[in-house]
């Protein structure tokens, strides 16, 4: 054989065996999803281990006559639907500096889905069915989305787990309740059409989750800030009980505190009238669907015309009460909860001064106020400063969140877990410098994305305080206690919070460990300041 031909024939031989190497080195192809919508077929994420599905719609657009009407059932589509990218995030007022999403933008048309499911989960594979984590987005109701970086769900779902995303109607698009929309209602309500929209997401999953590999049965909901808030709510309703087994609440619960304004229907009924009147010079419901979505998200934003606070209404429906008094009367979900919040969860406007935050307590407190400075300390600057900080948080989301634990654990009947998030983050998207454990700083450790924070050093404490909470959250996902097997167990032990064990309190810091709570009497005190609650509460 001539020199060039042979050259030839050997490179075609090495050619061929790269080839073939390639092949057996590929993973087994994907096959398709069957759901009740049609067949959905995802992309592996980078390291092969898990099937990602994302943007898959659970709902009709949103859109023109379903403007402001309860989630619809979709129809089907009869070709494999490809999930390989996030649909657009719901239309909202602005974003947050710590929101990086991934999406094509803001749209009206956002009813979409992600899930994230293990390799070993693929229908072809037979294994034993897994447990489902579903996840709701925070950012108060009015903005926030599935899309970032540090909510994605593949790490997670590394620990043998299937997560689930959704986005939901935000801001005038989700909450805008109306005396003709409630009148158009089979369900006499209006209002909570991105609660709804939760609702329809937990069903779709009780529906198809059994095709990716999960369990329908071991389903857990969790969220963060008014994720976390939705959780509850979720629990309280009726609607939604019985779609999940366990909750995990991060920083947030609808009970009545300061900043947690919530409306009867009626209120908000008046309260939507009367804004899109001044706003659009009609409020008959026809005309306000035929607007612009851009015109009706710029008249909610604008300043010129102040809109009501459009969140989850006291419907009737949904929402049949406040969440304090369904919980006391014992009607909400006894499943296992385990909830906390930041060390450094909000921040004062002004930093006070020992004299200054004196005089405002007593301003504030009258004949409670030496009490209340009995928990807030103000014998200097520095101690002032630090109490302004402690109350900020505590106005803004400690507080109601201990609430929630409390209202559970009162009823015995499922076990509550309680945590305080302490690790000062070694930066954020807020405060540069960090300032402690900030809102939402709590949200990286618990899906393993510390890397989705660009620019920052993260230690090796960072590292072992998300690998030690996935684990946390991960078991209790699977069995209801975060601990997992008690006999095989190498984590620090997690206590149930209960009376009997003086209210046991998991510190997540760099040394992980339980403690019994030492802040329970500021909270008694505030309980009676701050849990009264009145027609706007």
């Amino acid at each position: 054989m001539p020199a060039t031909a042979l050259n030839r024939a050997v490179s075609l031989c090495a050619l061929m065996f790269l080839a073939l190497s390639a092949m057996a080195q590929r993973p087994t192809p994907l096959r398709p999803v069957q759901i009740d919508s049609g067949r959905i077929l995802g992309v592996l994420t980078p390291d092969q281990k898990v099937v990602a599905y994302k943007g898959i719609p659970y709902a009709q657009p949103p859109v023109d006559d379903l403007r402001w009407r309860p989630p619809q059932p979709l129809g089907r589509w009869k070709k494999i639907f490809l999930a390989a990218a996030f649909g657009p995030r719901c239309i909202q007022s602005g974003t947050q500096p710590d929101m990086v999403f991934r999406d094509p933008g803001p749209s009206e048309d956002c009813l979409t889905l992600n899930v994230w499911a293990p390799v070993i989960a693929q229908p072809q594979k037979k294994s034993p069915s897994l447990p489902v984590m579903v996840w709701v987005h925070g950012g108060g109701f009015f903005n926030g989305g599935t899309s970032e970086g540090r909510q994605d769900g593949q790490f997670l779902a590394h620990r043998g787990v299937i997560v689930v995303s959704m986005n939901y109607r935000l801001g005038v698009f989700g909450f805008f309740a109306h005396p003709e929309l409630t009148a158009e209602s089979a369900n006499h309500a209006s209002g909570n059409y991105g609660l709804l929209d939760q609702a329809a997401a937990l069903a779709w999953v009780r529906r198809n989750i059994a095709a990716f590999g999960g369990d329908p049965a071991n389903v857990t909901l969790f969220g963060e800030s008014a994720g976390s808030s939705a959780v509850g709510i979720h629990m309280a309703s009726p609607l939604t009980q019985g779609l999940f087994s366990k909750a995990i609440g991060q920083s947030g619960a609808d009970f009545p505190g300061p900043g947690r304004p919530r409306s009867p229907l009626a209120q908000a009924e008046q309260a939507g009238a009367a804004w899109a009147e001044r706003a659009f010079g009609t409020s008959k419901l026809f005309a306000l669907r035929m607007l612009p979505a851009k015109e009706v998200l710029a008249a909610a934003m604008s300043t010129t015309i102040p809109a009501p606070r459009f969140g989850p209404v006291i419907d009737g429906y949904f929402l049949p009460d406040f969440l304090a008094p369904i919980f006391a009367a014992g009607k909400q979900a006894h499943i296992p909860l385990l909830a906390g919040w930041n060390a450094n969860e909000a921040f004062p406007a002004k930093v006070p001064t020992a004299d200054s935050f004196t005089v405002q307590a007593h301003i504030d407190f009258g004949p409670d106020a030496l009490k209340f400075l009995a928990f807030y300390p103000a014998a200097t600057d520095a101690e002032a400063a630090q109490s302004a900080a402690d109350l900020a948080g505590d106005k803004f989301i400690a507080f109601t969140t201990w609430e929630w634990l409390e209202a559970q654990a009162k009823t015995g009947q499922a076990p509550v877990y309680r945590y305080f998030f302490s690790l000062a983050s070694p930066g954020d998207r807020v405060h540069t410098p960090a300032m402690g454990a900030f809102h939402s700083d709590d949200i990286e450790y618990v899906f393993g994305t510390l890397d989705s924070r660009p620019g920052m050093a993260i230690r090796p404490e960072d590292r072992a305080l998300s690998d030690l909470m996935q684990q946390y959250w991960t078991n209790f996902a699977r069995t209801g206690n975060p601990n997992g097997d008690p006999a095989n167990s190498t984590l620090p032990p997690w206590p149930a919070y209960a009376p009997a064990a003086s209210y046991p309190v998991m510190h997540l810091d760099a040394r992980p460990a339980a403690a019994p709570d030492t802040l329970r009497p500021r909270y008694l005190f505030l309980s009676t300041l701050w849990s009264r609650p009145t027609a706007s509460q």
